[in-house]
């Protein structure tokens, strides 16, 4: 299925860009997340991020489906 996966702060940074489209098999945003990191440099856990599916807060294991949009959230820290 293809998916559009959205990085966001330090993993737009690790990956080197915000968006791109990916031929998966991954069933879930954090089986996308582990199926795509090691090739982009992404180095979070992905036990550490929060997941939007199509714009929505998702849980790690929510099933995806073909055409829809992964924003991958990592933790984020202010002062």
């Amino acid at each position: 299925m293809k998916i559009t996966a959205t990085w966001h702060a330090i993993l737009r940074e690790q990956a080197g860009y915000s968006e791109e489209e990916v031929q998966t098999n991954a069933s879930s945003p954090a089986g996308l997340y582990r199926e795509l990191a090691p090739d982009r440099g992404l180095r979070l856990p992905s036990e550490s991020l929060r997941f939007a599916v199509n714009d929505e807060i998702a849980s790690q294991e929510t099933t995806l489906r073909d055409g829809e949009r992964v924003a991958f959230l990592p933790p984020v820290s202010g002062g």
